[in-house]
Formats: C-alpha cells, sequence, structure tokens
C-alpha cells in the first residue's frame, strides 16, 4: 500500500480556498484529475498549525460508502466542516465544544436517531401535503413580485434568495417582519467567506475573527428561538417551531444548547440550499430556451429538472467525517481518529456514475446524486425542497413566456454551502 498520497501545495489551496469553488469549471477540472490520479489524498497545510490534516475523497462510490457507514465513520468528535484550528480553539473556549452548533449535522448514534426522528413525520410528504397551498401562495406572490420589477431582473435577489426564506419561516412561524434579520444571520453563518453576502467584511478577516462574527450570529439566533420555543410551549400550533419546543427524549425536554441547534439548523440549512439548487435549475433553462418552451408544453419533466439542478449544483459542497478505526479507501490506509473530507461536488460529477456530468440532464435517470447526503445522516428536508422547487417552477412556467440571460452570473465563495449569488436575467411575461 505504500506511502499516503499527498497532494501537492498548490492543489490542497484550491480544496480549503472558498475563491475556488467561485470558479466552477476550473475546480470540477481539478476534481477530475483528482478522481483519476489520486481518488483519496492526504491535505496537509503548507503552514504547521493552521488546520488538521485530513484525507480528501472525491469519487462518487466512496464517498456514498462513507456516507452510509455511520459506525465507521463519524460526525463527532471533530467538526462537521472544514475548520481552521484558530476557529476550532475559538469555539472551544466560547461553547465547550469544537463546534459552535450542536444540532443534527453533528450527532452520531444513539443520540441522532432520537433527535431525528421527533421532527421527521412533519417533514414527510404525507404532512407537507397541508402546507401545499400555503407554499403555492408564497410561489404566486414571489412570481408577481418579480414580474413587477420589469423585464430584467437578478433572479436570486428577488425569486431564488427569499421565497425559500419564507417558506421556512413561515413553517417555523417567524413573522415575515423578521425574515430580513434571519436571512443576514444565515448569510454571515455560510456565507462569510463571500464579501457580498456576508456584507461585514469577513471575507478580509482572520479564521478566529470569522468564527467570531458567527459565534455572534450564533448568539442572536439562541436568544431569538429560545423566546420562540418560551411562546409555543405556552401557544401550541401544528408549526415545527411547536414540534421542537414540546419534544421530549428518554422522557426529558431537549436541554437549551441542543434545542437551539435543532431551530437553528431547520431555520438555515433548509433556505440557502434550496436557494442555490432554484438558482441552478433557473440558470440551466435560461441558457437553453429549447428546454423550457419544453418543459412549459410538459409538465411531466419538471421532477427530473427539480432532481438534476440539485446534483448540478450541490449546495452543499462538503462534510468531514472522522474514522472510528482503522480502514482502507481507495487503496489509501486510513487509520482510526483520521479526519476526512467528502466532498459533493466531485462526487456528483463522477463520469464513472453520471455520463456527461458537467451537462444539466433534465432526463438524467437513474439520477442517485448525493446532494441531499445518504444514509442516516440524509437530509432531513428533502422532500420539502423538492416540493417547494416544484411549486416555484409550476408558477414560473405558468406566467413566463420565455427566459434569457442578461448578463454573468456570479457564484458565491464558499467552501461549505455554496451556489450563485447573482443569476440577471431578461424575462418576458405570458
Amino acid at each position: 500500500m505504500g506511502e499516503p498520497a499527498i497532494l501537492p501545495t498548490e492543489i490542497a489551496k484550491q480544496v480549503i480556498d472558498p475563491h475556488a469553488y467561485a470558479e466552477w469549471n476550473s475546480l470540477l477540472d481539478t476534481f477530475d484529475r483528482l478522481r483519476e490520479e489520486s481518488p483519496v489524498a492526504r491535505i496537509v497545510p503548507e503552514q504547521e498549525g493552521l488546520f488538521e490534516p485530513f484525507w480528501l475523497v472525491t469519487r462518487y462510490d466512496d464517498v456514498m460508502r462513507i456516507s452510509k457507514d455511520n459506525s465507521t465513520f463519524l460526525n463527532n468528535p471533530r467538526p462537521v466542516v472544514f475548520s481552521f484550528n484558530q476557529a476550532i480553539e475559538f469555539s472551544r473556549a466560547a461553547t465547550g465544544s469544537d463546534m459552535l452548533v450542536d444540532s443534527l449535522v453533528v450527532f452520531d448514534a444513539p443520540i441522532h436517531p432520537k433527535y431525528r426522528k421527533l421532527t421527521q413525520d412533519w417533514f414527510m410528504p404525507r404532512n407537507l401535503a397541508r402546507i401545499e397551498d400555503e407554499i403555492r401562495a408564497l410561489a404566486h406572490r414571489t412570481v408577481d413580485r418579480m414580474i413587477e420589477q420589469g423585464a430584467e431582473v437578478d433572479f436570486v435577489k428577488e425569486v431564488a434568495g427569499p421565497y425559500p426564506l419564507r417558506v421556512v419561516m413561515q413553517i417555523l412561524g417567524v413573522p415575515p417582519e423578521d425574515e430580513p434579520r434571519m436571512q443576514m444571520l444565515t448569510q454571515q453563518l455560510f456565507g462569510g467567506q463571500d464579501a457580498d453576502l456576508s456584507g461585514t467584511g469577513m471575507d478580509q478577516m482572520t479564521p478566529e475573527q470569522v468564527v467570531q462574527i458567527v459565534a455572534g450570529a450564533v448568539k442572536t439566533f439562541e436568544g431569538y428561538f429560545a423566546a420562540l420555543a418560551e411562546d409555543r410551549r405556552a401557544n401550541p400550533t401544528e408549526d415545527v417551531a411547536s414540534v421542537i419546543a414540546n419534544a421530549t427524549v428518554d422522557g426529558k425536554p431537549l436541554p437549551p444548547r441542543d434545542m437551539a441547534g435543532y431551530y437553528i439548523i431547520v431555520a438555515t440549512a433548509g433556505h440557502d440550499t434550496t436557494s442555490a439548487s432554484t438558482a441552478g435549475a433557473m440558470q440551466a433553462l435560461a441558457n437553453d430556451p429549447g428546454q423550457w418552451a419544453k418543459v412549459k408544453a410538459d409538465r411531466s419533466l419538471l421532477p427530473g429538472i427539480v432532481e438534476e439542478a440539485i446534483r448540478w449544483t450541490s449546495p452543499v459542497q462538503h462534510f468531514m467525517r472522522t474514522a472510528a478505526e482503522d480502514v482502507e479507501i481507495g487503496g489509501q490506509q486510513v487509520k482510526a481518529g483520521d479526519w476526512m473530507m467528502i466532498n459533493y461536488v466531485a462526487a456528483n460529477h463522477d463520469p464513472a456514475q453520471f455520463d456527461n456530468p458537467r451537462t444539466f440532464d433534465a432526463a438524467r435517470s437513474p439520477n442517485r446524486h448525493l446532494a441531499f447526503g445518504a444514509g442516516a445522516h440524509q437530509c432531513l428536508g428533502l422532500h420539502l425542497a423538492r416540493l417547494e422547487m416544484r411549486i416555484l417552477f409550476e408558477a414560473l412556467l405558468d406566467r413566463i413566456e420565455t427566459v434569457e440571460p442578461a448578463g454573468e452570473a456570479k457564484r458565491a465563495t464558499s467552501t461549505f454551502v455554496g451556489g450563485l449569488k447573482t443569476l440577471p436575467l431578461r424575462i418576458t411575461p405570458v
């Protein structure tokens, strides 16, 4: 088996550089080479102590294997998102944990399945059917506002950003006047590496300074949702906020930090990711007038467009895992305790699984992408994401005759949750 494959510094930098994820085709070129030459490779910091060395995993089959084997590949005890050591140390000092937020994403069994079960039924299609009319009304209001802007619009600003945010805030019972605040806090949590999104100069800060801003956002979230939970315990409704507020595990209410983490993961992960895949679908359709006309005439194509958009954009770009035991992956010997990056962008563009992976193919079948993860940690909100995207595009197809690019689309600079941050379009209403 020999010595581990260690990636050259310039390639290693690209994998952890948020700006590289904004240069999409160049990044995909890098992942193509890595899958061929070093599908499981070691990344070590150029400067000792900057971050903990980790294994980068780029092939679909390997990422799927790790995602499904939750006893060998753990979410704890290390961060589940790539982090610099300075940031981890700050988090540890501030919270006593390597992670600023304790949520479903970071827990392993036996805690994880108990917590997931609390809201799993709420997010299943049968229950979501109850709120379908509300989501449809939101979609139509969003499209109305877009059309009011005139012939040229930024689709991310007018539609892909606000619509999923409104859906999630509605199911949490957050009033509309608080939505801008929720958006700002989410961008500080996920978009801090992008100057346009965070609006706080975080892209120029040290990792420790960034995590201080993020910690402030988490604290604000915690205070807001503590008040919401108190209200839902006194006045329960049918929203998901009431489910979380009144939940018990092993006969006891959730600890405050865990409850806050539950609210935060629903509030934040539930809209930024759907925003990215919604924008990706619209970009693909705007670039292909024939496909727009085809789905306008045949709405049975819509589920395929939704699914392909989610694969094609891969909004959650990676997660980290820790090996619980010695294991061989891709010809490399991974030791117990080793940190690993499973890269969904690379896996979802693996030609061994997807023919012509860079092509947006609405008829792709099967489409067993990994954008929602797999196994016990598969995205809890996947049915909601598909539902709201389908409903929105039904409204768009009803009201828009033609759509075409009106300028350069730009991606966010982010290693974790990423997607388009601008999508200028020229639209012709029906």
